[in-house]
């Protein structure tokens, strides 16, 4: 089955993959695990414990492959650089005297 998801880290296709994503499935661009909850449709910031789905086990690292039964891989997580953490990054080396 065609689908359009691409990795929630770097953005890469994973067209190539077939649904639904394994546990131990990876990104063989970045090697970030794809049976993760940032890669998941419940998946949510603003959520209790990050996630839509009520009925789940808190998963403290969102970015590691989980066992979770209710994970959808969707489309459009790939969130490209955070400019707030750029800007961080920047202000501290400044501070430090870092070019």
């Amino acid at each position: 089955m065609a689908h359009e998801i691409d990795c929630w880290k770097c953005g890469a296709s994973l067209a190539a993959l077939s649904l639904p994503f394994g546990r131990i499935e990876r990104c063989k661009a970045c090697g970030a695990d794809l049976h993760c909850c940032k890669q998941c449709a419940h998946y949510d910031r603003s959520a209790w414990q990050q996630c839509r789905e009520q009925s789940v086990e808190e998963v403290r690292e969102k970015d590691r492959a989980n066992f979770c039964d209710h994970f959808k891989p969707v489309a459009g997580r790939f969130a490209g650089a955070d400019p707030t953490v750029d800007a961080a990054r920047a202000a501290l080396e400044s501070l430090f005297g870092k070019s």
